[in-house]
């Protein structure tokens, strides 16, 4: 609670520059992500709008955006609290994501991520970056820009259209509820980019697999078995 609270007290009288609801969005979502504000922490508005010296609208608009990607939870009467996946909830959201992987991965490959290679060559480029940099923010962001792109070299319109919807649960999950992110991040580049070699190199069977293993986290559990 104290980082956040230090968090607030630097960013006092936000400077202008952009909506200021998307600065206080901006802010929060990084504190969700940095672990400065964990599971089940409450999100009390007026105070954050007190530290920050400006009105409580801009907040409440933040959290809204907030509430939509499925990192905060918002109960009537009761307020807004940084979300909790339970274990159910975390199975659930690694099974889905394990099947619309496996069959993005199968159909981008048929393609040869055609169009898509060079930016999911930047896209690693990045991870490798924020990795090396220690910025976990910019890692998780570009590891989910990297599956994003592979359901769109699919060539499947509904696809991205799907990832769009399920993408804020997992935001949810990879955050506050992912044990794999305490782990080694150069391991997790390498894997992406052993990924995409299957899909530049036309591997249907082996990319469905990769994705889908990787997606549950299986990958992940041997390889710190080895």
């Amino acid at each position: 609670m104290t980082g956040l609270n230090d968090l607030l007290e630097q960013n006092r009288g936000m400077a202008s520059g952009g909506l200021l609801s998307d600065r206080v969005y901006r802010l929060l979502r990084s504190a969700i992500l940095s672990g400065e504000m964990v599971p089940d922490q409450r999100i009390v508005e007026s105070d954050i709008a007190k530290r920050l010296g400006i009105s409580q609208a801009p907040v409440r608009e933040a959290v809204k955006r907030l509430v939509y990607e499925s990192l905060v939870t918002h109960v009537p009467r009761l307020g807004s609290r940084v979300a909790h996946i339970s274990t159910e909830q975390a199975e659930q959201a690694r099974e889905l994501r394990g099947q619309l992987e496996e069959f993005a991965a199968r159909s981008a490959a048929q393609r040869r991520a055609e169009g898509y290679v060079d930016q999911l060559n930047a896209v690693i480029d990045d991870m490798r970056r924020a990795a090396r940099q220690d910025d976990p923010i910019s890692f998780r962001d570009s590891d989910m820009t990297f599956h994003r792109l592979v359901c769109q070299a699919s060539g499947n319109h509904l696809l991205p259209r799907l990832w769009e919807v399920m993408e804020p649960s997992l935001w949810a999950l990879r955050v506050v509820s992912d044990p794999f992110y305490t782990g080694s991040r150069d391991k997790l580049v390498n894997e992406h980019a052993r990924l995409l070699d299957m899909l530049v190199g036309g591997r249907e069977d082996d990319a469905a697999r990769a994705f889908r293993l990787h997606a549950i986290g299986a990958a992940r559990l041997a390889q710190r078995d080895e």
